[in-house]
């Protein structure tokens, strides 16, 4: 499932942001560094959760991984502005293709068949 797997790759980045931000602490920013790394772990750990709950087909996640990726458009709208304007487009386009691929028939079917089976 394409949408899985873009959350996973969203997952992998955000604990990869986590983890540079423990590796840049300053004792001038402590307090800042260690609560931004934590937030970017515990994102990471329930995004990466919800897109190995969509790889087991378990309909709740769907949820969840669409908040994320509206999270993200708001993101890239955010951004977008003349040097950070590729980035914006890149994370719009990875959010645009993880709700399509969530909200496609063929993914909601077999999310609703996951419910009519008690998953």
């Amino acid at each position: 499932m394409v949408a899985a797997s873009l959350a996973a790759l969203e997952a992998f980045v955000l604990a990869a942001l986590g983890v540079l931000e423990l590796a840049n602490l300053r004792t001038v920013r402590l307090t800042m560094g260690v609560t931004t790394a934590g937030f970017f772990l515990a994102a990471a750990a329930g995004l990466g959760w919800c897109a190995w709950s969509l790889w087991r087909v378990q309909r709740w996640a769907r949820g969840p991984v669409v908040m994320a990726q509206l999270i993200v458009l708001g993101l890239a709208w955010n951004l977008w502005d003349g040097a950070t304007r590729p980035l914006s487009a890149g994370l719009a386009v990875v959010a645009l293709v993880t709700i399509a691929g969530l909200l496609h028939p063929a993914s909601t079917h077999v999310l609703e068949e996951d419910a009519r089976l008690g998953g």
